[in-house]
């Protein structure tokens, strides 16, 4: 493998996420993220991409600091991120991965002509570097190795 191989973040997202409306009960996506065992769930209005909600935002917004609102009382609207990362398949792996250091999120929102395809969490990142330093170490010359 040439190590300047362009790695594309559409090989290394998790395509086809799920996707919740902006009008959804806030119970009901908090129950969706645990029974599932996922962080991020992008949010969509109108079957567009509006922003991203996740796991933290939940506990955020049920938390001390808004005086423990009931879940039920909320919608997906009153939680969510609308300015989430959203970045095209065909970006580079290593500009999506910086990106998100940079913004210090979780995940971007991969698109295709502007529809919704993939989503690029943290736990994707460690699987691509796992993925890319294996590839690499097959290449490499035993001889070289220490």
């Amino acid at each position: 493998m040439s190590r300047s191989k362009i790695h594309q973040v559409l090989a290394y997202m998790t395509p086809f996420p799920y996707s919740i409306d902006i009008e959804a009960p806030l119970a009901e996506a908090h129950a969706f993220l645990r029974k599932r065992t996922i962080r991020h769930l992008p949010v969509t209005e109108r079957n567009e991409l509006a922003g991203v909600l996740s796991d933290r935002d939940i506990k955020l917004a049920l938390g001390p600091d808004l005086g423990f609102p009931p879940e039920r009382e909320l919608k997906v609207r009153d939680v969510y991120q609308p300015d989430s990362y959203v970045c095209d398949a065909s970006t580079p792996l290593e500009v999506v991965a910086g990106t998100m250091a940079r913004r210090h999120v979780g995940s971007a929102l991969v698109t295709r002509d502007g529809k919704l395809v993939g989503i690029f969490t943290a736990t994707d990142a460690c699987h691509a570097l796992e993925r890319i330093l294996t590839e690499r170490s097959a290449a490499d010359d035993p001889d070289l190795i220490a």
